[in-house]
């Protein structure tokens, strides 16, 4: 159940009751693809960096070690250690990346494995079963990830097509709930709207699963290549039709600026690799703005990551030491940025719950929705 708050604006307050524990929103999810943080970090490090949820991939776990070895050894939460919520995607959008190795049909989609080649099938049925299998607080739909541009009349048969798939997962999920050896029986589904970047397809698409009645909505398709504005534009033409006693979630956005900007626009849910990927090359995010490790003024450099931050790098290590086991391919450094930046993104959504709780939410993001996308100046 969701739970509204309050309002600011656009912007929203709430909290997701779940099986796994109460999520309170907005929210960033941090990215496990294979139940792991890349970077070398376990369940008790997410607890320390203030995660709320762990996201995790069902196509490359379906691959490996596979759905069925999770399923026996307790789902992921058991499996992992974490045990707070958890949310995994469909598979769809690796329709969406495997382009060269897909075929859709209404069916689902038939691609090749990108370990060895083997062909694998996959459609809301199969989807559901492997996440199932994860036993996944939340579950995603299974959808088709629609490149930026797309031609108007494939994109409309592509929603038409995600929309029935849709209701095939519902059936599915009911079905898998009632099944003996199902782990998690209430496990919830979110819907995803598509529809490129034309508003029309959007809002049509919005509209027809808004009445499916699923347990919260995402706005699936971006950040795949067009301007920031278009996303924007996006959200605010589809968030009107968004139905506001259900969770929002913008999947894979993004930068510190585009989660302000989403919550803005009224968004609730955000996931992003940004953080983690950006800190294995020394790319790290602070108050004062985005930081290069590597740039050579911070070999001698004394001070913490972000004099503001209290994450265990900052609370313990110097900016020239971390760039140093950063340079020097030491495995402790690729860690110690990745909890720096994962931090910072729990914080960021933390203060942002604040801010709305406060009622000061909208002097927050004129204070720091420009701020953030900048370079910090030392």
């Amino acid at each position: 159940m969701f739970i509204l708050k309050k309002k600011e604006g656009a912007a929203r307050r709430g909290l997701l009751e779940t099986p796994h524990g109460d999520i309170e929103t907005p929210v960033f999810m941090n990215v496990a693809t294979c139940a792991a943080i890349k970077g070398g970090l376990a369940a008790e490090d997410l607890r320390g960096l203030n995660c709320k949820v762990m996201l995790s991939n069902t196509y490359h776990l379906h691959l490996r070690p596979g759905d069925g070895l999770v399923h026996d050894m307790g789902g992921l939460q058991k499996f992992t250690g974490w045990d707070g919520p958890t949310l995994t995607d469909s598979g769809g959008f690796q329709v969406f990346s495997l382009a060269e190795l897909r075929k859709i049909k209404e069916e689902g989609v038939y691609f090749a494995s990108h370990i060895d080649g083997k062909r694998i099938f996959m459609g809301p049925e199969e989807s559901m079963r492997i996440q199932s299998n994860l036993a996944s607080t939340i579950a995603m739909a299974f959808d088709e990830c629609i490149e930026n541009p797309a031609e108007y009349n494939y994109t409309k048969r592509s929603c038409e097509r995600t929309a029935r798939w849709l209701l095939r997962c519902k059936e599915e999920l009911a079905r898998l709930a009632e099944a003996p050896g199902t782990i998690n029986p209430r496990q919830m589904l979110f819907g995803i709207n598509q529809g490129s970047t034309y508003e029309d397809l959007r809002i049509r698409h919005m509209q027809q699963i808004a009445e499916m009645d699923c347990d919260g909505y995402a706005i699936g398709g971006l950040a795949v290549g067009e301007e920031t504005e278009e996303m924007y534009r996006i959200i605010e033409a589809v968030e009107p039709y968004m139905p506001e006693n259900k969770p929002r979630y913008l999947m894979g956005v993004g930068t510190p600026q585009n989660i302000l900007e989403g919550v803005h626009r009224g968004i609730d849910f955000f996931d992003c690799v940004m953080p983690s990927r950006n800190a294995r090359h020394g790319n790290l995010f602070t108050w004062r703005g985005k930081m290069n490790l590597m740039n050579e003024k911070y070999a001698r450099d004394p001070r913490p990551i972000d004099e503001n931050c209290g994450c265990p790098a900052c609370r313990l290590h110097s900016r020239a030491y971390i760039r140093h086991l950063i340079k020097a391919k030491e495995a402790i450094g690729m860690r110690l940025a990745v909890s720096h930046n994962l931090y910072f993104y729990n914080d960021l959504t933390e203060q942002i719950r604040r801010a709305l709780d406060g009622g000061y939410f909208e002097s927050f993001y004129q204070k720091y929705h420009n701020l953030l996308a900048e370079r910090s100046p030392d």
